[in-house]
């Protein structure tokens, strides 16, 4: 099953939204949530398990609900806000009618415990430094594992997709995707064109 990011969603009853992210636990490198940006101008990321997803190709991908449903799932970022430390003028900038409200939002990603969530265009780097960023990813949809990561490299009037095999990765961390390869063994792996529609 191929696993894009920033494909289409679909829901059962019309368009979602579209894929932003990945979540997957980076022991058994399993995908267990997909992210999905509703669709609209304040579309919000939400968290779907993995197993809600029917079908996939590299332009869309197909769930198992409404967009009802998907409207009542986990929000992938929520913002939290704090009060900030009075300053100099802080409470008199449009004295004496109004005072400003002092706090501060703070966004964090609600990533389950033990797992990395991994976006569209995470550094790749090799043992001898960057090569790609990540395109997709290609998944055994027995056990929802990576078998693949899609690599993709290049220019972008010639950027070209390389398929690297999940036994490959070492290791994932603060979204950056560590190779065991360097980048003339990257280079001797087979490269695919990108000849996809504009997203």
């Amino acid at each position: 099953m191929d696993l894009p990011i920033n494909a289409t969603i679909e829901c059962t009853d019309g368009p979602g939204g579209h894929s932003t992210a990945i979540i997957l636990n980076p022991v058994s490198n399993e995908i267990t949530h997909l992210v999905v940006r509703e669709s609209g101008l304040l579309g919000i990321a939400r968290m779907i398990s993995i197993e809600l997803v029917t079908e996939s190709t590299p332009e869309l991908i197909r769930l198992r609900c409404t967009r009802d449903e998907l409207a009542q799932m986990p929000p992938f970022v929520t913002t939290n806000y704090i009060q900030s430390a009075p300053g100099y003028g802080s409470d008199v900038m449009l004295w004496p009618y109004a005072s400003l409200e002092s706090e501060i939002g703070i966004s964090h990603e609600n990533t389950p415990p033990d797992e990395l969530a991994i976006h569209r265009g995470s550094h790749v780097n090799a043992t001898d430094g960057h090569v790609g960023e990540v395109e997709e990813f290609l998944v055994n949809p027995r056990n929802n594992g990576i078998t693949h990561v899609v690599l993709r490299e290049g220019h972008f009037w010639n950027r070209q997709d390389v398929t690297i095999p999940v036994t490959q990765i070492d290791h994932i961390e603060d979204d950056i995707v560590y190779l065991k390869l360097n980048k003339q063994q990257i280079e001797a792996l087979p490269a695919i064109a990108v000849q996809r529609r504009s997203r």
